[in-house]
């Protein structure tokens, strides 16, 4: 069974950094790809990063130029670089893998259980 971790969110002030993890466990053959998404309060999940299994990225516009996604395949773990955080980042980020190649099958839709990012001073 595969399951999603993430870790790495806390409470930071604005300008600052954090580094997420999203770690995945159990038996994966590939993956087209791994999202990071963010909810905030009272708004709807959004889509702030993208890695493909070629290694192509992309990011909201919200983001672009203060976050880097990154990948080590090796520890089956993805990463969001979060700097010059602003409080308008405040959010649950989840990482997610839209569709897994496993032993027991294709899988669609993992998520982890989130972790929490506050901006604030």
């Amino acid at each position: 069974q595969v399951q999603l971790v993430e870790s790495g969110g806390g409470l930071v002030q604005p300008g600052g950094s954090l580094s997420l993890s999203c770690a995945a466990s159990g038996s994966i053959f590939s993956i087209d790809a791994v999202n990071w998404y963010r909810q905030a309060p009272g708004k709807q999940r959004e889509l702030v990063a993208v890695i493909t299994s070629g290694g192509s990225t992309n990011y909201a516009d919200s983001v672009k130029g203060r976050f880097t996604i990154s990948r080590d395949s090796a520890k089956n773990t993805v990463y969001l670089q979060m700097n010059s955080l602003k409080p308008e980042d405040t959010a649950v980020y989840y990482c997610n893998i839209p569709r897994a190649r496993t032993p027991s099958g294709e899988k669609y839709g993992l998520w982890g259980q989130g972790t929490q990012v506050t901006v604030s001073s």
